[in-house]
This record gives C-alpha cells, structure tokens and sequence, in this order.
C-alpha cells in the first residue's frame, strides 16, 4: 500500500453529529484502515485540544498524527509522549500580529464593553474568543475592532458566528494566515508529503477554502445544500453519494469513498478493513 495522508473535519464529516443516519461499521472500518502503516491521520477542526480529545473518546475515533485544531491556529503533533505544539507553525502565523500574543490584542479591545472574554481553554497565543449577545450591534463592533487592530499594522481575521445552543454569538480574532488550507500545506511542507499523497475531508463553509483548493478532496455525502453549490466549480473535488461497499456515504463511510476514489490501490486494504 501506498503512503496516504488524510486530513479530516471532525464535526459532521468524521463525527455522526448531524441529521443524516450514520452507516453501520463506517466509523470502525475508517479507525481499522487508518491503523495501516502507510496511512498518516490529521484532525481539522475548529474544536480546541480538549474538546477534540472529548470526541476522540466519546465517538471512539482513531488517535490521529497530527491536530490543527482552534480554526487553524494551532497545530499538534501527537505521539508516545502525548500532544506537543509544533512551535514552528506558531513562528509562521506570528508575523501576522506584529509578534504580539492575544493577551496584548485584548488589552487593545478592553473598552469595548460589548465583548464578553470566553473561557481560558477556549484560548491560545494565537486565538481570541468573545461572546457578544445576539442583540448586539455586530456590525458595528466588529467593523470597532477591525480598524482597532489595523491602526497597530495587525493583520486579523475577525470570524463571527451563534452559538445555537447556547444562543450566544461568538467572535474569534485569528492571524490572517491562520486557516486550515495554510495550516494543511505547511503540514505537507513539513512532512514532504506531495498533493497526490493527501486528502481532505469536509463538509460545511469552514472547509471551503482546502475544497476547492488544488488538494484532492472529498465532500461527503451529508454536506450542507450551500456548499455543493459553491463547489460546483472545483477541480479537484470528489462527491461522495453512497454505494461503497454498500455504504451510504455520510460521514467516515464518505471520507473511505473518497480514499477510493482517489486511491483505487487502497481499496483493497479497505475492505479488509470492513471485514476484520
């Protein structure tokens, strides 16, 4: 077998949180066949390090060998000695704020009183988190801290988002360059892993920028209507719809036919994988 790294979503690509059934043995067949020797694994998430440890263990998913975690932001190397954070991804985005930390951008945004700090772990050198209510005016605050940091020459991106569940709206404050296309080609940099050796797994708009990208990727078959539509276009995309090994293609049983479809050598090795 040939060496392949895959990298992989976790909430709704690898993780059967969404609406759509999840098949039967999908999720073991994917943890069996990423065991192999050839195959090296990378977790992309937005999630931070406990979170993705949380998921590992509830949803019995693979140790990977590597975690980009917090929107890109970070990336980990894991290992027998546990997780360590590859300082030299932490040096390349670091440029992007002028050598300052998010303690320093925080100090720079302390007036505006509509932002409420998120908690510690929901934090790193490179990623800051508030809450804003909903009622807010959005807008306006964050156009207040874009042109706040842009007077100090930092180079941001200020990414909002809800918080459904919890009904609260949320800002994070990342270097420009912090992304999951950027934090993958790095990767692949590092480790000399050439586009043919490399998938992507996805499923939503946070993973648009690797989708249509030139790196082989693989939507799975529950991705959002929104997201098939802005990647009618891609190049080097493949659509899971199901029927692999009798799979419905959802989540893990789309990332394997996607690992299929780009690798047809493998497929043997996965259907071991299936039957063991």
């Amino acid at each position: 077998m040939s060496n392949i790294l895959i990298c992989t979503d976790l909430d709704r690509t690898l993780i059967p949180n969404g609406h759509q059934p999840e098949s039967d043995g999908a999720r073991l067949c994917f943890s069996r066949f990423a065991g192999n020797e050839g195959v090296s694994l990378a977790y992309v998430s937005g999630r931070h390090r406990q979170l993705i440890e949380q998921a590992i263990d509830q949803y019995q998913l693979p140790v990977p060998d590597y975690v980009i975690a917090d929107v890109g932001s970070t990336i980990y190397r894991t290992g027998v000695d546990g997780w360590s954070v590859w300082q030299a991804w932490s040096d390349e985005i670091a440029d992007d704020w002028q050598g300052q930390n998010r303690q320093a951008l925080q100090g720079m945004l302390s007036d505006i009183n509509a932002l409420r700090l998120q908690e510690s772990e929901k934090q790193n050198v490179h990623k800051l988190s508030f809450y804003l209510s909903l009622t807010a005016d959005r807008g306006s605050i964050v156009e207040a801290i874009q042109l706040r940091l842009r007077a100090k020459l930092i180079q941001a991106n200020v990414i909002w988002s809800i918080d459904e569940l919890a009904n609260i709206g949320l800002i994070d404050i990342l270097p420009v360059s912090a992304n999951k296309l950027h934090a993958i080609r790095f990767l692949m940099q590092q480790e000399r892993i050439g586009e043919t050796e490399t998938i992507f797994a996805g499923d939503s708009g946070n993973d648009l920028d690797v989708l249509l990208s030139s790196i082989p990727s693989v939507l799975v078959a529950n991705a959002d209507d929104e997201v098939r539509l802005a990647t009618q276009t891609a190049s080097s995309l493949y659509l899971a719809h199901g029927g692999f090994l009798g799979m419905n293609g959802n989540y893990s049983a789309g990332i394997l036919e996607g690992v299929a479809h780009f690798h047809p050598d493998m497929v043997a090795d996965i259907e071991s994988s299936a039957y063991e």
